[in-house]
């Protein structure tokens, strides 16, 4: 058994009106939890791709890991500013007030980037990146390098169809409801956008400091004005604007007018 699409929109607003309602500091710690989540996922693709010399294996095993995180933040319970861009739908049909919707967006962001810190540190002074002989720790570097020298551009791009998919993902496993439900509804899509090579801007809170902790060629000021910022812009648009518009116009607008 499973909600149809049209029930699922019709619970995404009840679910983003208690997101906007939630105290600060829980949606703080709530944010660092998934933070903290999303960065193991990240950690364990580039633990898993280290040792592959075939390029399209070592993509392959990696997004085969790494939905690990987004059902630790969906089944374990906590925050993360991807999915909750589908607080839009809430807007849009007038029970979330748009100032809270950024109240929400901007702290949970703060606690995703706080816990994708925390993993960083650990993996890199835990010795965790120095496994298979260093090779893990050149993965680490050179996937860190690749995503801080990324054209703004292409980075808003590459974030749109990251969190299209990744709230597309949400969006299914609000659907199920059993627990293997949600997993099998999630995973195929957050494989994808991996598979892909799309940006997420969460994991990338883990992949480009882990990389500079342990010593890449790349600066702060890259990570933030290549990736961070133009995949956040990008984020925004496919989980807004393409999911949760979109599913508005489809099921809610029309009811919303009667």
């Amino acid at each position: 058994m499973m909600f149809t699409p049209a029930e699922v929109a019709n619970n995404v607003i009840g679910i983003g009106k208690a997101k906007a309602g939630n105290k600060a500091y829980k949606l703080f710690l709530l944010g660092i939890l998934a933070g903290m989540f999303i960065a193991l996922a990240a950690a364990g693709a580039n633990t898993a791709m280290s040792t592959i010399a075939n390029p399209s294996v070592a993509k392959l095993v990696s997004a085969l890991i790494f939905p690990a995180g987004l059902t630790m933040v969906l089944l374990a319970g906590s925050e993360l500013f991807t999915g909750n861009n589908l607080i839009i739908v809430s807007v849009l049909t007038g029970d979330v007030k748009v100032s809270a919707m950024l109240k929400n967006w901007c702290i949970v962001y703060l606690g995703n980037f706080v816990g994708s810190m925390f993993i960083a540190l650990l993996t890199n002074l835990s010795g965790q990146t120095g496994l298979f002989g260093g090779a893990l720790l050149e993965t680490t570097m050179k996937v860190a390098t690749a995503k801080a020298s990324l054209d703004f551009g292409k980075a808003i791009l590459l974030g749109i169809g990251c969190n299209f998919l990744v709230c597309i993902a949400v969006w299914i496993s609000f659907a199920a409801k059993s627990v293997g439900g949600k997993l099998a509804g999630l995973y195929l899509p957050t494989m994808l956008f991996v598979l892909c090579g799309f940006e997420h801007s969460v994991a990338n809170m883990y992949y480009v400091p882990a990389g500079i902790i342990a010593g890449a060629d790349a600066t702060w000021g890259a990570f933030f004005l290549n990736n961070l910022i133009p995949v956040t812009i990008g984020n925004i648009i496919g989980g807004t604007v393409l999911v949760g518009v979109m599913y508005w116009a489809i099921y809610l607008a029309d009811a919303k007018k009667k």
